[in-house]
């Protein structure tokens, strides 16, 4: 069992406690006093960012799913051509610094389409955005990209209410459902019933991760965080897709682990695929685990989800000797980059 002197040790710089506080620092960004900025007319938005901040534009990818709105994720250098005056580009980049996000964001200037940036103050975006006139705003920063997840998506949240569609019932209810999730996983329950800490302890091998296409966004978010804090190697897939391919891969014996995330109110043809999918595990003998969601909105399902997951992959960091802030590699792509 994990005991508080092993989190403490590898935790010098105390990203649980982040953690710990997300349902109060949502709370917290969502009711900050900030200007609105209003948009007419908006039929295509366009998100940028990358790595934590990425997972902000998955998140609303997923919300705006089932509206009239057209959405395009850029986690790249390109710009998408359908850009036009009915476009809202929104840049995403808690450094400030993301040379992605900036590339993209400058071509979209000699574009006629609208604008909204948010980040750190005085960083390349921010400064950018004054010489040009962009809407620009400043969430709080805590720790890192990652563990800013909750400040900037409902800052976000309440600065793009409107166009995003998204009701106040829907930020309490989510907001709620932390609040009790934190009850149960927060670093003050290192016992068995802790579920993050009870994930991280199932974890032995290589995750492979199955997911619905609604919960994409809490699925990939769940794959980088354990390559951030856990240092791991993780595989994940679309359960349908996986189906017609990946499901293959489980005919010869392995250390994989395959984690199936369910929503609760899945499609009909999606709840199907999830009852083959186990029983083929069960008549290979091959654990699995399950994560369903809870019910609730879309938003409120896939927070709920990241911070579930979030947490077991710092806790897989502690099992394993490891202090989950450091990325080592990131930084050195980084510094190659601005040579």
């Amino acid at each position: 069992m994990l005991r508080p002197d092993i989190v403490s040790t590898n935790d010098p710089t105390g990203l649980h406690l982040v953690y710990d506080d997300w349902p109060e620092i949502a709370s917290k960004s969502y009711k900050l006093e900030k200007e609105k900025t209003n948009f007419d007319s908006i039929d295509h938005i366009v998100l940028l960012g990358m790595g934590g901040s990425g997972t902000i534009s998955d998140i609303l990818v997923s919300i705006l799913s089932k509206s009239n709105i057209h959405t395009s994720a850029v986690k790249g250098y390109h710009l998408p051509s359908t850009v036009d005056k009915n476009t809202l580009v929104i840049a995403t980049s808690v450094s400030g610094e993301t040379d992605e996000t900036i590339t993209v964001f400058k071509d979209a200037l000699k574009k006629n389409c609208k604008k909204i940036a948010f980040s750190k103050k005085q960083t390349g975006l921010d400064l950018f955005c004054k010489k040009n006139k962009i809407p620009h705003y400043t969430p709080d920063v805590y720790h890192s990209p990652r563990a800013s997840l909750m400040s900037f998506l409902y800052y976000v949240l309440d600065t793009l209410g409107d166009i995003l569609q998204i009701k106040q019932h829907d930020i309490t209810e989510s907001i709620l459902s932390l609040e009790s999730l934190q009850k149960n996983i927060n670093s003050s329950n290192l016992t068995s019933t802790n579920k993050s800490l009870d994930l991280a302890e199932w974890i032995s091998g290589t995750p492979v991760i199955y997911y619905p296409w609604g919960l994409s966004s809490a699925a990939i978010r769940f794959k980088n965080s354990l390559n951030e804090n856990a240092k791991m190697h993780v595989i994940a897939e679309d359960v349908i897709e996986a189906s017609h391919n990946g499901i293959v891969a489980w005919e010869k014996n392995s250390k994989f682990q395959p984690i199936l995330i369910q929503g609760q109110d899945d499609y009909i043809k999606t709840k199907e695929r999830w009852d083959i999918l186990k029983e083929f595990f069960k008549s290979k003998d091959i654990e699995y685990k399950e994560i369903h969601s809870v019910n609730g909105s879309i938003l409120t399902k896939i927070v709920n989800l990241i911070y579930l997951l979030d947490y077991a992959t710092i806790y897989k960091a502690f099992l394993s000797n490891i202090d989950p802030a450091p990325v080592d590699a990131i930084n050195f792509f980084k510094n190659k980059l601005n040579k």
